[in-house]
């Protein structure tokens, strides 16, 4: 094991903005020594033992909050987790004690090819014992509440029975899990599968939720010519998504909010920029939700 092994106490992550760690900004940041809330890494880019990544993430973790998010463990799939995954992401949770752990709801790999893409699985009781089960041995094997993200979807299944946020709703219960709610991804999916989004907020379990994310989406076209939204992650967030976005906030209040930025990565700065529109959309909507709170009372 790592020397840096539990040189890190955990970090709480503040409820401020926060945004990805990436490799071309490392030493930008600790030049710069930015007024931010948190960083948030993928934890497949540090599954290594050592080398630079380590030795930069180890440095910006003495500074800053971490929250570590998991792309490739494949909680949907319809096989065993990976337990050598699994040991990876117990390690990495031990190493630097991040203030938060997530994973998507997605499945990702097949025998033993492994997707890109993070693919939807049907909402429906198999479906959700099956990740139930997968997360039970997550927070069992990592020792620690793990966090469920939304994902973005493109298509639904005949096979599903069950609507997404009582799927959700019904995991977390039977697991203990918390939630990420991705903003964008319910604008994603709300566009593409003509749900009303304003009512996907409004109906979520937002006493659950941990953490939201705001990226930004590619508008396209699908065969028929009607819209269809891509989680590009390579852009700003839309005008509509902040709206979205300080809809859920007025409701929840602050909660920890992760900008990503994964294709196409800008320069710090622009980075940086964009983590500061929205703490002021985070913190503006906060102040509205504790003066009509006060004002209730």
């Amino acid at each position: 094991m790592p020397s840096e092994t539990r040189r890190f106490g955990l970090t709480k992550i503040p409820p401020r903005v926060g945004v990805g760690l990436k490799p071309e900004h490392y030493k930008a940041i600790l030049a710069d020594q930015p007024d931010i809330g948190w960083f948030e890494v993928h934890a497949e880019n540090y599954m290594g033992a050592g080398g630079p990544p380590h030795r930069y993430l180890t440095t910006i973790r003495e500074r800053y909050p971490l929250s570590l998010h998991g792309v490739g463990l494949s909680i949907g799939a319809a096989r065993p987790l990976d337990r050598d995954h699994l040991q990876r992401l117990k390690a990495l949770n031990e190493r630097y004690q991040p203030g938060l752990f997530s994973e998507h709801l997605a499945w990702s790999t097949h025998d033993s090819v492994f997707f890109s893409d993070l693919l939807p699985i049907p909402y429906d009781e198999e479906s959700a014992q099956r990740v139930s089960d997968h997360i039970d041995e997550v927070q069992e094997t990592v020792g620690r509440r793990m966090l469920l993200e939304n994902p973005s979807t493109y298509v639904a299944f005949v096979e599903s029975t069950i609507g997404e946020i009582d799927f959700l709703t019904e995991v977390a219960k039977r697991t203990g899990c918390g939630l990420l709610l991705d903003v964008n991804n319910v604008h994603v999916s709300c566009t593409n599968q003509h749900w009303d989004a304003i009512d996907y907020i409004d109906r979520f379990p937002i006493e659950l939720v941990g953490e939201l994310h705001m990226a930004g989406y590619a508008p396209e076209k699908d065969d028929h010519g009607d819209p269809l939204l891509i989680d590009a992650h390579d852009r700003p967030a839309d005008p509509v998504v902040i709206a979205l976005y300080e809809h859920t906030v007025s409701r929840a209040g602050a909660i920890p909010t992760l900008v990503e930025w994964d294709n196409d990565v800008p320069d710090w700065p622009t980075l940086f920029e964009e983590a500061r529109r929205v703490e002021a959309v985070l913190v503006g909507a906060d102040r509205r939700e504790k003066s009509d709170v006060a004002l209730a009372v």
